[in-house]
């Protein structure tokens, strides 16, 4: 898809970013832009990670909710200031909002991660927690933003926001003149909306590329209608970038800047954050490993461009990781589960580990059952999930329980 610039009454300025550059410079450190040869071999593009995950909160959000705590009077930060977030611009402003001596009230959904509210806590937020989605704890915090007289803190649809939040486009700039392209995650648009200006007015011929979670394609719908579309509420492990409507003030950059957006799907953002973890040695949230994903499953016309692919947070929950990981590890043929007819007899199930062990295939959990799954009478079925080296050595597991007569389903 190609988009089509259109017209705007208002829209940032590359001297804007530059500006808000320069504002927060002092408190924002420069995160890394590293060049890796693994994606770089997986992709088939030379591949260089912005670590905006490495931020004192986890996340990219810090820059914009700073540039916008800065440019506020005495008056307004003597009021306070309010929010509303899935967890990441929560913790931005809580952080910087705390530091400065700003009293910061966050609104977050009900479900939100866990860990990104006790980390808004921890940074100094006030957080409540309200509605069903992001959308609705938007909602509830404007009109008490309202009604109590404080400075309400946009995630994405705000000038100094999407300003601070462009600082990143001028970063990879200086780190990598010679990049041509730039993947970055889509959720209200401010993040790519300050970074394809910072990028176009520099060096218009650098590609800049979207990608968005194709549970919640906000961003795609309103450019498909030329203004903000509200869609239905979905889950998906992207909670980042799960925004049902695009920015008004965001959606103008992006058709006049960027270059394309596409969409990832869940199990393949899911794998991404595996690679990252096991290849890489970082960590990336949903979100964060969006733009990642739709890098390793060729998502993009970008191949063999150098390319710069956003990691753009790692707060992720634990436990949630963990599932990650497993599922990760199914999809790669390295956690499997199977189901094996052997005789009900004494040495059998020794036999069958037996070839576990010759294959050097790790048993993770074994059960018998004679009653279930048609077993004939004098056999048992054993289901087992086994550890293998990835889809070649379980390949060469089922060619070798094949060659000595066993009989096996793989259950998925």
């Amino acid at each position: 898809m190609i988009l089509n610039p259109s017209q705007s009454d208002w829209m940032i300025t590359l001297t804007d970013i530059e500006a808000a550059h320069h504002r927060i410079r002092p408190t924002i450190h420069v995160t890394p832009c590293e060049y890796s040869e693994t994606f770089s071999a997986l992709s088939g593009n030379p591949t260089f990670f912005k670590l905006e995950n490495l931020h004192m909160t986890g996340s990219f959000k810090e820059r914009g909710a700073l540039n916008k705590l800065l440019l506020m009077t005495p008056d307004e930060s003597a009021k306070g200031v309010i929010c509303a977030s899935a967890g990441n611009h929560a913790q931005g402003v809580a952080y910087h909002a705390t530091r400065l001596g700003i009293r910061a009230i966050i609104y977050m959904p009900e479900h939100a991660p866990i860990t990104k509210i006790n980390s808004t806590e921890r940074f100094g937020g006030e957080v409540v927690l309200f509605g069903k989605s992001f959308d609705e704890a938007l909602a509830e915090a404007k009109r008490r933003a309202e009604s109590d007289g404080l400075v309400f803190i946009h995630a994405f649809d705000d000038p100094a926001v999407i300003a601070g939040q462009g600082s990143i486009g001028l970063e990879i700039l200086s780190q990598n003149p010679f990049v041509e392209a730039i993947l970055t995650p889509v959720g209200g648009g401010g993040l790519i909306g300050g970074i394809a200006c910072a990028i176009k007015e520099t060096n218009p011929k650098i590609k800049v590329v979207g990608v968005q979670t194709s549970r919640i394609p906000s961003m795609i719908a309103a450019l498909e209608h030329h203004k903000p579309i509200e869609l239905p509420a979905a889950t998906t492990i992207a909670d980042g970038i799960a925004v049902r409507r695009a920015g008004e003030q965001t959606l103008p950059l992006v058709e006049k800047y960027v270059d394309d957006v596409v969409t990832v799907e869940e199990e393949e953002i899911a794998s991404a954050i595996l690679y990252l973890l096991e290849r890489e040695k970082t960590v990336a949230e949903g979100a964060g490993a969006a733009a990642v994903a739709a890098l390793l499953h060729n998502k993009t016309k970008l191949k063999g461009k150098k390319t710069v692919s956003l990691v753009c947070g790692g707060n992720i929950d634990p436990l949630f990781l963990s599932h990650i990981i497993e599922r990760g590890m199914v999809k790669d043929g390295r956690l499997v589960r199977i189901r094996v007819v052997v005789p009900d007899r004494p040495g059998a199930l020794h036999a069958l580990t037996g070839i576990f062990a010759d294959m050097r295939v790790n048993v993770v959990t074994i059960a018998h059952e004679r009653a279930y799954y048609g077993v004939t009478l004098g056999n048992t079925s054993v289901e087992t999930t086994i550890e293998t080296r990835g889809s070649e050595h379980l390949d060469a597991l089922f060619e070798a329980l094949e060659r000595l007569g066993y009989k096996y389903d793989r259950i998925r």
